[in-house]
């Protein structure tokens, strides 16, 4: 695992300990997704609004926690203002939340509405002929299920959005769901360009965010919940809204190394 992903991964489970909230298999799952991202895509945290940035939406706003961890790591803000992380009037809700916290460019959160906002973002960068910027969204294999994000897919492949590329984490929570058993056949059909990566892997995912087609970019992801920890990988069910006591973290932390 890569030192950094580990470190974030550290972080989220001490800030979850210390405040009580995290959807913890769920961030632990985009770690390496959002470090990718970060590393690869046009942004400045000196100036979240530098009007020739990228746009990134995470459509799963339910990871917040790693967003929130990723963006720290980039230098967006201090890693200790986000262990007030959904505390009372606290800036780091449990869902972002973009007129708060910096480098936020959509609050997420119901499921199946980020992806919508990146298709109007991508659409709009296009209107204004400002083609050097892309956007890039985040959506989960679970959210899935929404009707919104094939409706968003549809319209995003009919306006042959080049500059759209979206990012399906695929860890399996459509288990307890409509089963979606070959998301890139399905994204294939509506027109996407589609490729498959192990969604752990940073450097095969900077690979992939990298490359651009005349067609909507679709990229699978291939992750586990709760990445990294096994207890917490072989029954994410139980975790889903869980924290860990002190014993607990101190295990995960010394099972990360």
């Amino acid at each position: 695992m890569n030192l950094e992903c580990l470190k974030i991964r550290k972080e989220i489970l001490k800030i979850s300990r210390a405040t009580g909230h995290g959807h913890i298999p769920s961030c632990f799952s985009v770690v390496e997704v959002l470090c990718a991202l970060y590393e690869t895509i046009r942004h400045d945290p000196k100036n979240p609004a530098w009007d020739e940035r990228d746009i990134f939406i995470l459509s799963k706003g339910h990871a917040s926690l790693a967003l929130y961890c990723v963006l720290a790591r980039f230098g967006y803000f201090d890693i200790s203002k986000v262990y007030s992380f959904g505390q009372f009037e606290s800036s780091f809700g449990c869902h972002p939340d973009r007129f708060k916290i910096p480098g936020i460019e959509a609050s997420t959160g119901s499921l199946g509405h980020g992806i919508g906002i990146a298709v109007g973002a991508a659409l709009a960068l296009k209107i204004k002929k400002e083609n050097e910027r892309r956007v890039y969204t985040v959506i989960g294999d679970g959210e899935s299920n929404e009707g919104s994000v094939w409706e968003a897919v549809m319209v995003a492949t009919n306006l042959k959005l080049d500059n759209l590329t979206v990012i399906y984490d695929n860890n399996m929570s459509h288990a307890r769901g409509l089963q979606i058993p070959n998301p890139k056949d399905r994204f294939k059909a509506f027109g996407c360009c589609v490729s498959e990566v192990n969604g752990h892997d940073l450097a095969a995912l900077k690979k992939e965010i990298r490359k651009k087609d005349r067609r909507v970019r679709v990229i699978i992801a291939h992750t586990k919940k709760g990445y990294g920890c096994a207890a917490m990988m072989k029954d994410h069910y139980a975790w889903h809204r869980r924290a860990p006591s002190d014993q607990e973290l101190e295990e995960f932390c010394k099972e990360l190394g």
